[in-house]
């Protein structure tokens, strides 16, 4: 006999509020009314927090001391009564409009552990292999020249901007295929170590500007061919959860561009083009692009997702913040943006002198050191024990794509070999790898 579930208020309130978004009927409700019926549907649990499922398909966390609502995945199993909230305290921005209900499902993974499959590799391969042939004469480094050597045609950096560009957390293995079917093509080694690449995720500007410098030189042509290339990495690339969300909005910004070639022609700018591909990209995938649209969204997505890849934890948050903790905040702003219940679970390790963590640290695995160096580290405040390799590599990601969101935010670098508290992580993976490295 197949086991059933318990009762969830959390998991029944949110079946409620998905079907009633996806009734027809939605879309002709006005804003306040729509708020109306989302603030008959709040949760409060025993400890006085209130809960709603809101914009995005996800639970937001009522703020007592200032109003605000956060992103926050809820407590799912803890008990919860309906707790009306006034309608007209809700902003705006918590409501659904309906698309954002439709996102694309992704994965936090990294790609260390679990690697890219061999067939989506091969594929890749072909078609970097087929875009070095191109002339540098007519497809110049216009981008990525910190990547590629000056001889490299614009065409190869193109295969490597939309792999980057679309990855949830661009942290591969040291040895991952995919990166390596580009070594003879890199100006240098990449950052990292051998074990793993902390990859920087490119802002579009860099994919758009390989397009628009060709149309400008007079050669649409090339300009052409160099969405094509994008468009065909992306479309090789959607078969992987962790490509998946981006690769699609890629895909709607880059393919009228082939359907229309002078689509864009007309347009003053780089900046113009960005805003203009930005514009072609459905509603139902807006999330993907909130790193180029809205960088404090995008880093609560950021934080939301990772507190959802520790809930197999038991106080997800603390372990949340055990990472967090690792992100340089000189300027004191990071608590302000956390839920009230992360923000006192950050602030219990402020005061134990446990943030800003990541100076000096390394990633390397015990067991292989490397000679000269000596590994310090503080004395972790909660290990993060993963159940099995999935788990381990979404946390590692999420981790990762909070590191890189936060310095999309504020402008503060992330460390070339990451940050410290994901050293852990890398020691529990470096040994479960699909690739046979020794």
């Amino acid at each position: 006999m197949t086991a059933v579930r318990p009762w969830d208020a959390f998991t029944s309130a949110e079946a409620q509020i998905r079907t009633m978004v996806a009734d027809p009927r939605w879309q002709g409700l006005s804003v306040p009314d729509r708020a109306h019926v989302l603030a008959a549907r709040i949760l409060v649990t025993p400890d006085g927090d209130r809960w709603l499922f809101g914009a995005h398909a996800r639970w937001y966390l009522h703020d007592p001391g200032d109003g605000h609502w956060h992103l926050a995945p809820p407590p799912r199993g803890t008990r919860a009564r309906p707790g009306r909230h006034p309608a007209a305290a809700l902003p705006p921005d918590v409501i659904p409009d309906g698309p954002d209900f439709l996102a694309e499902p992704g994965s936090t993974q990294s790609f260390v552990g679990p690697d890219v499959s061999a067939a989506l590799t091969e594929q890749l391969r072909v078609l970097v292999r087929a875009a070095g042939r191109k002339s540098e004469l007519d497809y110049p480094l216009t981008a990525f020249d910190e990547i590629f050597a000056s001889d490299v045609p614009s065409t190869v950096a193109a295969v490597w901007g939309t792999i980057m560009w679309c990855a949830y957390a661009p942290a591969f293995d040291g040895n991952e295929r995919l990166i390596t079917v580009f070594g003879e093509y890199l100006r240098r080694s990449l950052p990292g170590d051998e074990w793993v690449r902390w990859l920087p995720a490119p802002p579009l500007a860099d994919l758009v500007t390989l397009v628009t410098e060709r149309a400008r030189g007079g050669r649409s042509r090339a300009a052409l061919r160099l969405a094509a290339v994008m468009a065909d990495a992306a479309q090789v690339l959607l078969s992987d959860t962790r490509f998946r969300p981006r690769a699609l909005a890629l895909l709607t910004m880059v393919e009228p561009v082939l359907r229309e070639p002078g689509l864009d022609a007309t347009l003053e700018d780089d900046e113009a083009v960005r805003r203009a591909w930005l514009r072609r990209c459905p509603a139902r995938l807006c999330r993907a692009l909130l790193g180029e649209t809205d960088r404090e969204a995008h880093f609560s997505h950021a934080v939301y997702d990772l507190v959802e890849a520790l809930r197999f934890m038991p106080d997800p948050r603390m372990a949340a913040a055990t990472y967090l903790a690792d992100l340089s905040d000189s300027r004191g702003g990071l608590p302000a943006r956390l839920d009230h219940r992360l923000r006192r679970a950050y602030e219990e390790l402020h005061r134990a002198g446990l943030t800003g963590t990541s100076a000096g640290e390394s990633t390397e695995p015990d067991g292989f050191p490397v000679p000269g160096r000596v590994l310090t580290r503080p004395a972790p405040v909660m290990e993060v024990a993963p159940p099995d390799r999935a788990s381990a590599a979404a946390v590692l990601g999420a981790a990762y794509a909070t590191g890189l969101a936060w310095g999309g935010l504020t402008g503060a670098k992330v460390p070339e070999r990451g940050l410290a508290g994901q050293a852990a992580l890398v020691r529990r993976l470096i040994h479960e790898r699909d690739d046979d490295h020794f």
